[in-house]
């Protein structure tokens, strides 16, 4: 189960409004690489692939590959301001170690394929 918090929700929804192709969802995914292993990945996508699973966060259609689910079991997704910016946080109850960019991770069990350039 991946949680997609109200601020995120709308702000994806935002987002997805200002794009021009139909029937696009969010894909949240995870692949190898990054300084801690494994990266997260997050876009709009309208094709979806035999090892999909979609789910459901408040009518915000998100898919993710097989492959991915087992990293991302309770992900947190939320959208924060700051002053004049904001972006997307992610919080993986999964991680036992993150970079200091946050866009990647490690678990207890695997460590991925740590990328040699830092993030």
């Amino acid at each position: 189960m991946i949680n997609v918090s109200d601020a995120a929700i709308d702000k994806i929804k935002e987002m997805l409004e200002a794009e021009e192709t139909p029937n696009l969802f969010l894909r949240v995914g995870v692949k190898e690489g990054g300084c801690s292993g494994f990266s997260y990945g997050m876009g709009f996508d309208d094709e979806r692939h035999e090892d999909d699973q979609e789910l459901d966060a408040n009518g915000l259609k998100v898919v993710v590959d097989n492959n991915s689910i087992k990293y991302l079991n309770g992900l947190e997704i939320d959208w924060k301001e700051e002053g004049m910016s904001g972006g997307f946080t992610i919080f993986n109850p999964n991680a036992s170690a993150t970079c200091g960019c946050g866009s990647s991770f490690r678990t207890a069990k695997e460590a991925g394929n740590p990328a040699a350039d830092p993030c």
